[in-house]
């Protein structure tokens, strides 16, 4: 028998819907005035919002997709702010007018709490799934955390076409493989823009989530009763024992798609859908249980009168000052300068490979909240590239774990991760294999400190293999910084020997954003002719590398600077060693700049050197065209132009799709010490 619902709860479920509803008219009413700013709402969608909304504690987390103003208002959040967020007002308290209408972030003691919700279907599977990933870290290694021993539910909630994507089985194979505390909610009204669910998929959410393990129940989301116990029977089970759960919900899309996307273009339903709205069922329900009509038309006009108050009220509201756009867009760093002992007398001397093991192994012995998971980086193998060897063993399964090859999860499960306050270290296996998760790292990841107006930055750090060596072929050679560098919000590193990997290692630890390390592949081991000198005296476990600041590895001398004798080659990587190779026969006329880091980039010093030499060749091992170091070129064109002597050379791969496999060709693809030697010679003449 179902459990009776109190008297109060059904009262304030009403409440509720009827200010949603109010809000939905009021926008339809105005709607010259409310599309401004395309938004959707939650029209037939409310009762099964409202029933998981009011059962949320404050310690528990929740992800809402774009048609849940409902669950919103749920967890108080009142009309008016949900009304700046709609009009993009200053005082919009989720994102301060950058982001659409119900597309919250919250960070409030007393309500649950909720991390940036991007609009890309179906992506807060991944960083709220990271969320429950890390709750569950936390629990088993027993973090003593006040909110930690209320067992707290993470919440998921989707519309039914978002199953569809491929990121939603990604989060799902984790959940049931790791057993996680969290609820997924999916909402289906059978519409996907224009596209009905017989044209998009083949079973409903509950079949296809029982295929990865997970308990799945199907309900009628109209209903109130079902929809409360369902999700309080559902939430209990989870704080007791944790696991995964999905409630499928039937509804009606009542409204529009989006303000945007008007039903009347496409919807043949409407009839059938208005059979299934929800609001009449509740008052039905309010009757039977001993209200009257005369006290819910009351209550209807009291929240219909506030709710216009409330919108003249938002339509006065401030804009936001123009110059708010430059803010958050990297949280503050206290990591500005090199610290720390580089070359103690009593270290040995190290491979960059081992450099970064070192590194994660200090961290990990300080700080306990820092983990380290990726592709085959388990105590089994310890990475690809043997790069984590020894930390598994050293530091147990629970910490440096291995994930299904899912890049997508491996990058967007930080956000969460690092919301409940860990710092992930995570691996991408081979650079070319990070696309599956650049949706993430640009949609999540880059954008959640300044979509969210400041609220959650991401403090993650994620290594990433990169560059040709050993005929890798057109699967494990890539070098994608050009692509990394067009994403804003994220921070990218690229060390060339085991000291600066070490101490840009400890940087990114303690910088409050996400930070990419390319670490290339044939610089691992020093293997490669001319590349000895990666390996270098293991600098002391203080020793920082604030990311953004460029050396320069060679000098020319004085004279020859002075009598326009002299150039710079500005590179990182493996073009360093390639410059090294070429200037050996220009000696004292050849300045090398490492840059160490893509972005913070050390303008400052890059164009301090140019100008001190009139003359600059960029070394990189990108195809040239159209890339970061065309990009740089054109900076320092910009700044340094007046005093350069000639045109800035930049040297890159053969511009072709990939690398083959064949060691001839892959030779004949990559720039070489040759190359760099004969732009030498022709500024030098």
């Amino acid at each position: 028998m179902a459990k009776k619902i109190k008297k109060e709860i059904l009262e304030k479920a009403y409440r509720l819907i009827c200010t949603a509803r109010s809000l939905s008219s009021i926008y339809e009413e105005n709607k010259e005035i409310t599309s401004k700013y395309v938004h959707a709402t939650s029209k037939g969608h409310e009762i099964i919002q409202i029933a998981l909304a009011i059962q949320l504690k404050e310690y528990d987390w929740v992800s809402p997709y774009y048609r849940d103003d409902s669950i919103l208002l749920g967890i108080g959040i009142t009309p008016y702010e949900l009304m700046l967020q709609l009009m993009c007002k200053k005082d919009d308290p989720f994102s301060g007018g950058r982001t659409y209408y119900s597309h919250p972030s919250l960070n409030r003691d007393d309500m649950p709490k909720i991390i940036h919700q991007s609009s890309a279907t179906g992506m807060q599977a991944i960083p709220t799934t990271g969320i429950a990933l890390g709750l569950r870290y936390k629990s088993k290694n027993n973090f003593k955390e006040k909110n930690l021993e209320k067992n707290p539910v993470v919440v998921c909630s989707f519309g039914d076409a978002s199953i569809t994507e491929g990121e939603v089985a990604e989060a799902f194979q984790m959940a049931a493989l790791k057993k996680l505390p969290i609820l997924y909610l999916v909402q289906d009204n059978e519409w996907d823009i224009s596209a009905h669910s017989s044209e998009t998929r083949a079973v409903d959410a509950a079949t296809y989530a029982k295929g990865f393990g997970i308990k799945s129940y199907s309900i009628d989301g109209t209903n109130f009763e079902e929809s409360y116990n369902t999700i309080s029977k559902s939430i209990s089970e989870i704080r007791k024992n944790p696991h995964p759960v999905l409630i499928h919900a039937k509804v009606p899309l009542l409204n529009h798609h989006t303000s945007g996307v008007r039903m009347e273009w496409y919807r043949d339903d409407l009839e059938k859908a208005k059979e299934e709205d929800p609001l009449p069922k509740l008052e039905k329900l309010l009757i039977e249980n001993n209200f009257d009509n005369s006290e819910l038309s009351k209550i209807k006009k009291i929240i219909n009168d506030e709710i216009g108050e409330e919108f003249n009220k938002a339509m006065k509201a401030l804009d936001p000052d123009p110059e708010d756009l430059f803010k958050h867009k990297f949280a503050p760093t206290t990591i500005n300068k090199e610290t720390g002992n580089r070359s103690p007398t009593e270290s040995e001397s190290i491979f960059m490979v081992d450099a970064g093991i070192c590194a994660i192994k200090e961290l990990m012995q300080d700080h306990p909240e820092c983990l380290l998971y990726g592709q085959d980086v388990g105590k089994r193998l310890g990475g690809v590239f043997r790069e984590a060897a020894t930390l598994g063993e050293t530091f147990g399964d629970e910490r440096v774990f291995n994930t299904p090859i899912q890049e997508a999860f491996i990058i967007g499960s930080t956000v969460g991760m690092s919301a409940v306050g860990l710092k992930p270290i995570v691996e991408i296996q081979f650079a070319d294999y990070i696309w599956p998760g650049l949706n993430q790292l640009f949609t999540e990841v880059s954008r959640s400190y300044y979509l969210s107006n400041g609220k959650w930055p991401v403090s993650c750090i994620i290594r990433v293999p990169t560059g040709a060596y050993g005929s890798g072929g057109p699967y494990h050679s890539s070098s994608v910084e050009s692509v990394l560098t067009n994403i804003h919000g994220i921070k990218i590193a690229y060390p060339s020997n085991a000291a600066d990997l070490k101490g840009i290692m400890k940087a990114a630890y303690y910088d409050p954003n996400p930070v990419v390390i390319l670490e290339h592949k044939g610089l691992y081991w020093g293997k490669l002719k001319g590349t000895e000198e990666t390996k270098s005296i293991e600098p002391a476990k203080d020793y920082i590398l604030p990311l953004g600041k460029a050396n320069s590895i060679l000098q020319a001398s004085k004279e020859n600077i002075e009598i326009g004798k002299s150039l710079c080659i500005v590179s990182y990587g493996m073009g360093i060693y390639w410059a090294k190779e070429a200037a050996k026969k220009y000696h004292n006329q050849v300045e090398i700049i490492d840059l160490r880091s893509l972005y913070p980039l050390d303008e400052e010093y890059i164009y301090e050197r140019v100008k001190q030499h009139s003359n600059c060749i960029i070394v990189s091992e990108e195809p040239s065209q159209n890339s970061f170091a065309q990009s740089l070129a054109s900076k320092i064109y910009k700044n340094c132009f007046e005093y350069l002597d000639n045109s800035i050379s930049v040297i890159g791969s053969e511009n072709l799709p990939a690398i083959p496999l064949n060691s001839i060709l892959e030779k004949r693809m990559l720039p070489n010490p040759k190359m760099i030697e004969i732009e030498i010679e022709k500024i030098m003449k």
